[in-house]
């Protein structure tokens, strides 16, 4: 460890205390369960932490931020620089008016849409079949059953590299199929959501689309959800499963039996089997359909 980097372990654990680890396994954060360790994890539990941390960081150094990791795969060889964690931030969620509400990045969204039911505002009951939280499904435009985040987001907040929050409306953003861009260099802290004062939601859709989940998809086994985005006019299941991939196996990574675009951690599973496995679905689903798959999972990390 140089002398740099001695202090500032040392004032970042002065201003952060059990806030901040060091080599902390990104295993135990990401809903695969795999990944090396992270040189610097930040687990904020406020703004104001989270601003403390930002202010000591140095400009030059890389900085990650996750969720709640079930949409990405850290590589085994770890995470240079910090990764910062907003999982332990405040779910804070309150209504505005009778249509609108102020949601901070942290809150589940199997969570946040409860609440919404409860409220009776709509459409939101799609939030229930996404699985990780606001603050992921802001980044991605995560969605599902037909709905996705950005159709309900008015405005959001973002804090930079240096801690200065600003607000932007949805408009100022460039959003597509699991594709957000217009943030750079800034993150997702809370958002403003406006939903239709013609819809109501339906305790009895939540529940079935929550019924077709769990019989549909490998629930209970470390996976990160979907992990190949559906080619326009199809979808990559369909593609995977018609390629004959299903069952198939690296090491311990395996494309579920039940979810041909799952890929579950059925044993003891590394990064790199993982990724080799994403690799070689994609490589077979081209030779055999002449189709291109994109992935929806993100990468983090070094390879070596």
């Amino acid at each position: 460890m140089t002398s740099r980097t001695s202090t500032l372990h040392s004032a970042l654990r002065d201003a952060l205390g059990d806030d901040v680890k060091f080599d902390e396994p990104m295993a135990r954060h990401t809903s695969w369960r795999v990944g090396g360790p992270a040189d610097v994890f930040v687990q904020p539990t406020s703004e104001a932490t989270l601003a403390a941390f930002l202010e000591i960081w140095p400009d030059d150094a890389p900085l990650h931020w996750v969720g709640l990791g079930s949409n990405l795969l850290v590589r085994d060889a770890g995470v240079r620089g910090a990764v910062i964690s907003s999982k332990r931030l405040p779910h804070a969620l309150r209504q505005i008016d009778d249509y609108r509400v102020h949601a901070s990045v942290g809150i589940p969204c199997t969570s946040l849409a409860r609440q919404l039911l409860r409220w009776s505002l709509g459409p939101s009951e799609f939030f229930a079949g996404i699985p990780g939280s606001l603050g992921g499904a802001l980044t991605m435009n995560a969605g599902a059953h037909g709905h996705e985040t950005w159709e309900v987001v008015e405005s959001v907040r973002l804090v930079d590299r240096h801690g200065i929050i600003t607000e932007r409306a949805a408009d100022h953003f460039d959003v597509s199929y699991r594709s957000v861009s217009g943030q750079a260099a800034a993150w997702f802290v809370s958002a403003t959501l406006r939903f239709d004062p013609d819809y109501r939601p339906s305790r009895e859709r939540m529940q079935q689309l929550q019924d077709k989940r769990r019989d549909t998809q490998p629930l209970g086994l470390p996976s990160c959800g979907s992990v190949f985005r559906n080619p326009p006019g199809d979808h990559a299941a369909r593609l995977i499963e018609a390629a004959g991939l299903k069952g198939l196996r690296i090491g311990g990574a395996e494309v579920s039996p039940k979810h041909a675009n799952f890929i579950i951690n059925a044993d003891d599973a590394r990064a790199a089997d993982i990724e080799t496995l994403i690799e070689t679905v994609a490589e077979r689903v081209q030779q055999r359909h002449g189709i291109a798959l994109r992935h929806e999972v993100r990468f983090m990390g070094d390879t070596a």
